[in-house]
């Protein structure tokens, strides 16, 4: 008998998941009774707003909603986050070849990668990246050429000498702004740079929009689809994951280009019957109704965010403020840089027992800094900033 292989062809391509490090770390932590205080995942743990659960719960007992849903949505929720784009945005969307229904961003993004790359095309994304930004395309069998997300400025003159020097055009443009990890906020304008260029060399884009409502201090982010002409080249991801604390209910869309939109509902209809009816009936409400939680949710974000970094600071680990998104991307402190991001994130972990993201888990352009997400209450978050503090007053490393 022939044993199986000791390794699959796309599993091979995939490295090891630098974060489960300090996952295991801290879970051999909690098992010997120690309290940790955990900024790893971006998991959100706050209630997902009444009006929704109360839907699901109405739902849920009706048997017509226990069959098969569609993979593309539910008609009146595609209507819904449609009219929620014109609110927000100004922007006109066709809910029947212009938007699709997906189960989280990263079903969209990973999906839509197998519907419109082929082997050996070229797929510009961010570096530092989510993680499935850059593997997304690898398991698509695409080629990730990465350019400076933290700095847009950059990005955009990567991606001019690209189009000047490459024998043929990148096939995608992914981008994400607010971006995760690095916090980097861009305006309206960038996105007219990316459309201007994208339309001139045939390029699609592909815009990771999940912290659209997660700003501060004023800041709107801007939506790619307001451009004039993004639809004819982009689309749009849009999660209800942070804006409605809705992580574990996955609900996502794909929004603009029809051409795009049409190949990935090609490609799901092959491999999903769409996500369980009274989940979409029940984010339909959302969207109609909750406007004023996803507020309450961002501003919850806000103090959280302001008391972290004030008490960051105050430890003697300077870290400007994030305009947008869940996260704070701290450079490591001046004595631990020549640990780099693990080592340090390990180190932290069993002296302070602070969980942190280490950023070399989002590329080698992010092993200069660490992501803490802003999901441990108030009080938690003053536990960590003592134990930081003191952390940072005992060790010193060459």
């Amino acid at each position: 008998m022939s044993p199986l292989p000791d390794e699959f062809y796309r599993i091979s391509k995939l490295p090891p998941y630098v974060f489960a490090t300090v996952n295991e770390m801290k879970a051999k932590l909690r098992a010997a009774q120690y309290d940790v205080v955990d900024f790893g995942m971006g998991n959100p743990d706050g209630a997902t707003p009444r009006a929704i659960v109360s839907k699901l719960a109405e739902a849920a007992r009706n048997p017509k909603n226990h069959r098969y849903s569609v993979s593309r949505g539910i008609p009146n929720l595609r209507h819904e986050i449609c009219k929620r784009y014109h609110r927000n945005y100004g922007i006109q969307l066709d809910p029947e070849s212009e938007a699709i229904v997906t189960i989280g961003s990263k079903d969209a993004l990973a999906h839509l990668m197998f519907a419109v790359i082929g082997p050996g095309d070229q797929v510009v994304t961010p570096a530092p990246c989510y993680p499935i930004h850059q593997w997304g395309v690898i398991m698509a069998e695409g080629e990730s050429v990465p350019l400076p997300a933290d700095k847009p400025s950059e990005f955009l003159n990567g991606l001019e000498r690209l189009y000047r020097k490459s024998i043929k055009p990148p096939k995608l443009i992914l981008i994400n702004y607010p971006h995760n990890p690095t916090t980097t906020c861009v305006d309206l304008d960038f996105f007219k740079e990316i459309v201007r260029m994208a339309s001139l060399h045939g390029t699609m884009v592909l815009h990771d929009f999940a912290y659209a409502d997660l700003c501060f201090d004023g800041y709107k982010a801007p939506s790619i689809l307001e451009v004039d002409g993004a639809k004819e080249v982009a689309v749009e991801m849009f999660s209800m994951t942070k804006s409605y604390n809705m992580a574990g209910w996955r609900v996502g869309f794909c929004l603009g280009n029809p051409k795009m939109i049409k190949a990935l509902a090609r490609i799901k209809s092959y491999l999903d019957y769409g996500i369980f009816q009274p989940i979409q009936i029940a984010a339909i409400i959302g969207l109609r109704e909750c406007e004023e939680d996803v507020h309450k949710i961002c501003n919850l974000y806000q103090r959280r965010r302001d008391l972290l970094v004030d008490g960051l600071n105050a430890a003697g680990w300077p870290v400007e403020k994030p305009k947008a998104s869940m996260f704070v991307w701290a450079p490591i402190p001046e004595g631990f840089r020549g640990i780099g991001s693990l080592e340090f994130s390990k180190l932290l972990l069993e002296k302070a027992l602070v969980a942190i993201s280490p950023g070399i888990g989002f590329g080698p352009a992010g092993d200069g800094h660490v992501r803490f997400a802003l999901i441990e209450n108030q009080h938690r978050s003053r536990q960590a900033l003592r134990c930081i503090k003191q952390f940072l007053k005992d060790e010193k490393v060459g």
